[in-house]
């Protein structure tokens, strides 16, 4: 009898054992697959459309006419500050340093990539180890580039700041729009 309530027992504890090592397999699986999604399974339209209903609830609009009025403003400076970028590629995720020039988009979920015709130039001028006056020439041509973009920027920023009540126009500024 001991023996058999033993073998029960011990068939229980594998039983159980086993059902929560599953559990935790599953629970990796899951949480793998939501890692994918949220890394490379996102439409670019998908995106924008979730950027676009998160302003809308930060700046607290419930009206759909008044976001209709104020939607293709938050667009714009969504847009100019990608084109702003981080300094390379004109969109701060385009060429590599010492790459090909061809621009890439190491995140699939973004809109994509526009080229930068003077960060690609400046970028191989510093590659090939240009002379100071080609790599200042190089240089010149991007920082216009780049005052031209701050321009746009300011620009969208103004019209978008000129509709805004001042608790938007605060919530906007934390939000890095303004």
């Amino acid at each position: 009898m001991n023996q058999l309530l033993l073998a029960g027992a011990l068939t229980f504890a594998v039983l159980i054992s086993g059902g929560n090592a599953w559990a935790q397999n599953d629970q990796g699986n899951n949480a793998q697959r939501g890692r994918r999604q949220r890394q490379g399974n996102m439409d670019p339209a998908q995106f924008q459309q979730r950027m676009m209903d998160r302003y809308r609830e930060r700046l607290e609009i419930k009206d759909d006419a008044e976001w209709k009025a104020i939607e293709p403003l938050v667009q714009k400076v969504a847009e100019a500050r990608m084109a702003m970028g981080g300094g390379r590629g004109g969109a701060g995720r385009g060429t590599r340093p010492g790459g090909d020039g061809s621009a890439t988009n190491s995140a699939p979920s973004r809109a994509p990539v526009r080229s930068n015709a003077a960060a690609e130039e400046l970028q191989k001028a510093i590659d090939a180890k240009a002379s100071s006056p080609e790599l200042k020439t190089a240089l010149a041509k991007y920082l216009e580039y780049r005052k031209s973009k701050q321009a746009d920027l300011d620009k969208a920023q103004s019209a978008l700041r000129a509709v805004l009540t001042s608790r938007q126009e605060a919530i906007a500024t934390l939000s890095g729009l303004l």
